[in-house]
């Protein structure tokens, strides 16, 4: 079962304009699934775009899925299938358990815009089929790469995952955001967001983000 989730504080917004969830985000809070206008306060990593470049481990993945296309599409998803929900049910039951993500609550997040905090997705296809999607919330400022998932039958050595989130970064550079955030860091899992430049975390406890990756890694081993 899904483990209980890091947070320090919770807001619940009524007023969902762009302005206010930019200023929540910089304190370190992000958007949950669970209610529209709920957000959580949480160890939370961005990346300061005007400071990403890519390096050569990233380089490489990219090299590894150049036919990988990632598209920009916005929710309610007007070519929503049941395979969709199936894809991201099947990825989330396996990489972390039963009871993760149901399939009914993806199916909402992409068609019932007024019931999640969501507003669009990253849709990834290789050889004319999707392959990936990440939802995700997106304003004139701020990217949330949010919910990823993708087909695990493909092989492990293409490394799918980095690649669409690393697709994402790059969309969200090339569209001049100022930061992409991507989710919490609470444990050694979450090690493989740490690899790229410009990246920063919130810190609970003194409320600032700090780049300093080494105390972070020291927090989460």
């Amino acid at each position: 079962m899904e483990q209980e989730y890091y947070k320090t504080d919770q807001k619940f917004l009524t007023d969902l304009n762009a302005l206010t969830i930019t200023e929540l985000y910089s304190k370190g809070y992000v958007l949950t699934r669970v209610k529209r206008g709920l957000f959580n306060q949480t160890r939370s990593l961005r990346i300061d775009l005007s400071r990403f470049e890519l390096n050569s481990e990233n380089r490489r993945v990219l090299k590894k899925n150049e036919n990988l296309l990632c598209k920009y599409v916005e929710l309610p998803y007007s070519n929503y299938s049941w395979e969709i929900h199936k894809l991201g049910k099947d990825f989330y039951t396996t990489k972390f358990g039963d009871g993760t993500m149901s399939a009914s609550k993806i199916k909402e997040m992409f068609l019932e815009t007024d019931k999640s905090n969501v507003n669009c997705a990253f849709e990834y296809i290789h050889a004319n089929r999707d392959v990936g999607f990440c939802l995700s919330y997106i304003n004139d400022t701020i990217v949330h790469y949010a919910y990823p998932f993708y087909d695990l039958e493909l092989p492990k050595e293409n490394n799918l995952g980095m690649a669409m989130m690393l697709k994402a970064i790059l969309w969200a550079k090339e569209n001049n955001k100022q930061y992409i955030y991507l989710g919490s860091v609470i444990d050694s899992k979450a090690k493989y967001k740490l690899q790229f430049q410009g990246v920063e975390w919130f810190n609970t406890e003194s409320q600032l983000w700090s780049n300093n990756v080494e105390e972070l890694k020291s927090i989460i081993n």
